[in-house]
């Protein structure tokens, strides 16, 4: 969810332009995912600088496409830390990509 300082910007149209051109650069698919071996549509275009009141109004941060990334619901999710990255339940957790895998430790 945009937070205050960012919403005129998420809802201009450089941004819209901007977001749906990268989408389509990369294919429209989940780039950590596809890193991985894994076909997922992506869904979010993510800034790898995150975004601040300094740095909102400067487009090398907000619209530059070396700044960017698609990334599916999940990875997004655990970029920003809104699931859990460890222990799912006793004997799974989430890797660093998103994947359930067995915890063997």
């Amino acid at each position: 969810m945009a937070r205050d300082f960012s919403k005129k910007f998420y809802n201009s149209k450089e941004w819209k332009k901007c977001r749906e051109g990268y989408k389509q650069s990369v294919n429209g698919l989940c780039e950590r995912c596809l890193a991985n071996g894994k076909y997922v549509p992506g869904e979010e275009v993510h800034h790898k600088t995150y975004l601040t009141p300094e740095n909102i109004n400067n487009p090398d941060i907000t619209l530059n496409w070396d700044r960017l990334e698609l990334l599916c619901a999940t990875c997004h999710s655990i970029e920003h830390n809104r699931v859990e990255k460890e222990v799912v339940r006793e004997g799974l957790r989430f890797d660093n990509l998103g994947n359930l895998v067995e915890d063997k430790g």
